[in-house]
């Protein structure tokens, strides 16, 4: 065997300069992952002290968790179906957040997008056949809530008003006018002890993915989930949104539509809110009840800035505290405590996750702007 004398060989800092721009990507895409990762981490720890200090064991807390979550295809099953509607209002939380908006008042369009469903769908009952009527529900469902969080927009934009106060002023409002619709004019008098709306009958249920007791209101949010990443990474609209988030004023000056920009961005978020209502309505309840109001604006939040705000991040997180969610009935059973334990859960997380968020760009080993270059 020979060895050409004259085989041209890459000096090792050519070399090291054409993976650089790959190490460079590779970093930055791994800081995110690694402080979520101690995020859950550092939460899942001060968790475990409160539970000790309730005299029981943290580990079996965290075997029921899994068990009652992941630990069978039942239990899958189970988080997938909780995992739903928080796909869509984490996107209610996300999508305003590319532009700097913080908007926690998903729950206010979640329970409005039922009602509306609901109310669209008695007099088409019985007249147009079931898929008509899923698409007029949805649609009512995704304008309420496109109105309803919209208006979070509009008055942040042209009236100066804090859109976190206002959108979750604003869920209260949608609560309270809820319970008085379907306790007054859309009540069905049959409905005695809890009230609600006429139900839908049962060939008007939005029906189970074949092979699986899931609804395809998760199909729904994970295509909701990648039409919102294609919209804000592969489009005009979403790029004059990232840049009017960056720098309000640098986006001004460039005659950038600012005012449209945060009005429309928060009227989607609003939409899919108010489809995760209506789809609640198909799929779950079968009428508008106050079970609407079960909590899944507020858990998005979660979800949204667990996930950092990314779509496509959006659906393995949402799947996690879905699963974390469906072990709350095991662990009131075995443990003797309360349902509201992983509400415990939650909170805590969010806390270290605000916390964490001042970690972001402090790690030399995940800011290549850091770096010792080479000469």
């Amino acid at each position: 065997m020979t060895i050409e004398a004259n085989m041209p060989i890459t000096p090792l800092s050519e070399r090291a300069g054409q993976i650089r721009p790959l190490l460079e990507w590779l970093a930055r895409r791994a800081e995110p992952l690694a402080i979520a990762l101690f995020a859950i981490l550092v939460g899942l720890a001060l968790f475990s002290l409160f539970i000790a200090v309730l005299g029981k064991s943290p580990v079996q807390l965290f075997q029921l968790m899994y068990a009652g979550g992941f630990g069978s295809w039942f239990s899958v099953q189970n988080s997938l179906s909780r995992a739903a509607p928080l796909l869509l209002t984490a996107l209610c939380v996300a999508l305003p957040a590319r532009l700097g908006l913080v908007v926690i008042g998903a729950e206010g369009a979640v329970v409005l997008g039922g009602v509306a469903g609901a109310a669209i769908a008695l007099p088409l009952i019985g007249t147009a056949p079931p898929f008509v009527v899923w698409v007029a529900m949805g649609l009512a469902g995704m304008a309420v809530g496109a109105v309803w969080i919209g208006l979070s927009g509009f008055l942040r934009h042209y009236r100066g008003v804090n859109e976190t106060i206002a959108s979750l002023l604003l869920a209260y409002i949608a609560i309270a006018l809820m319970n008085h619709l379907i306790e007054g004019v859309l009540r069905d008098p049959a409905s005695l002890n809890k009230p609600s709306t006429t139900p839908l009958p049962s060939e008007y249920m939005l029906g189970n993915i074949p092979g699986m007791d899931v609804h395809w209101g998760l199909v729904i949010g994970v295509v909701a989930c990648i039409v919102s990443y294609i919209l804000i990474e592969a489009t005009s609209f979403g790029f004059a949104a990232r840049i009017a988030g960056g720098n309000v004023r640098a986006a001004q000056i460039q005659g950038l539509p600012v005012g449209r920009l945060i009005v429309g961005f928060t009227a989607i978020a609003g939409s899919f809110a108010g489809l995760a209502g209506m789809i609640e309505v198909t799929a779950v309840q079968g009428s508008a009840n106050a079970s609407l109001a079960a909590g899944y604006g507020y858990t998005g939040i979660l979800v949204a800035f667990l996930a950092r705000h990314n779509p496509l991040a959006i659906i393995p997180v949402a799947i996690l505290l879905g699963g974390i969610d469906a072990s709350g009935g095991l662990i009131q059973r075995r443990m003797g405590l309360p349902d509201a334990t992983v509400l415990v859960l939650q909170g805590t997380l969010f806390v270290v996750i605000l916390f964490c968020e001042t970690l972001y760009g402090r790690f030399r080993l995940f800011n290549p702007d850091l770096w010792k270059r080479s000469a």
